[in-house]
């Protein structure tokens, strides 16, 4: 790759470790242009790595470019295959994913595991509307098999509060959240993906929670209890009311659709 193109996909010094915001970070500079033919996939050992034209594509860090799930780095080579005349990141979610796990989450793995499961101490699923009872009821509909899914399998039980009261959640449910949080970015070690796959996952894991305000959505995403099309359903049942009743924004639908994008890029990490 370019020393440009390495530039453009890296942290700044100094810059803070966010997986979402380093994944989309300085996407409005100048794009380099298409410098190879063929992206595909090649084994090393357990791992399944980038090459572009033969060679083995690295990470803006110099990290190699390769992952553990032959399915997630058949995915990430067809999206270089995607490219056109110019390499566009904003177009690469699944690419940039991978950078800021493997250049950035890799490095700071508590503080991130840390600002994903903070979001249980006020996460969407807990604050509900009084009115109308249409909102209501699909508010329930949406979120409680997850909120009960939480207390069957993990033990937490949420209190649910009403409007914009702040509802204080017991220490005995965010610790069974960091409990679950913490299984499953250790869940593929048994599989040999070692520190480079729980990376990844934490960053996915981050990435859901972050564009959904929900890491209970995130964990029953990344437990395969919801697939990406529900969480994020999910995630928007509120926006979708609202649109339902005074219309649609387009620039704002565009956008959602870019996110979802980011969500989609996320959840192939778990297969």
């Amino acid at each position: 790759m370019s020393d440009d193109f390495s530039k453009d996909m890296l942290p700044n010094p100094g810059e803070a470790i966010d997986p979402r915001e380093l994944a989309r970070r300085d996407l409005k500079k100048h794009l380099p242009k298409r410098f190879y033919a063929q992206a595909a996939i090649e084994r090393d050992g357990a791992a399944f790595a980038l090459a572009l034209d033969g060679r083995r594509a690295r990470t803006p860090a110099r990290n190699p470019l390769a992952v553990h799930a032959e399915p997630l780095a058949q995915a990430l080579a067809a999206e270089w295959n995607a490219q056109g005349e110019f390499i566009d990141p904003a177009t690469m979610p699944l690419t940039r994913l991978i950078h800021s796990a493997l250049d950035g989450v890799a490095k700071e793995m508590e503080s991130v595991a840390a600002d994903a499961a903070k979001y249980a101490g006020s996460d969407l699923l807990c604050y509900r509307a009084g009115d109308p009872a249409s909102l209501v009821a699909e508010q329930a509909q949406a979120w409680d098999p997850v909120l009960e899914w939480m207390r069957e399998t993990h033990g937490a039980r949420f209190i649910l509060a009403e409007g914009v009261t702040f509802a204080q959640q017991n220490e005995e449910a965010l610790a069974a959240v960091r409990r679950a949080l913490d299984a499953l970015v250790r869940s593929g070690e048994d599989e040999g993906d070692g520190e480079t796959g729980a990376a990844l996952r934490l960053a996915s894991l981050h990435v859901m929670t972050t564009l959904t305000g929900s890491v209970l959505l995130a964990l029953a995403t990344a437990a395969g209890f919801l697939d990406a099309e529900a969480a994020w359903t999910a995630a928007h049942v509120d926006e979708d009311f609202q649109m339902r009743a005074w219309g649609e924004d387009a620039e704002a639908m565009a956008r959602r659709a870019r996110r979802y994008e980011e969500m989609r890029a996320a959840a192939l990490v778990w297969g």
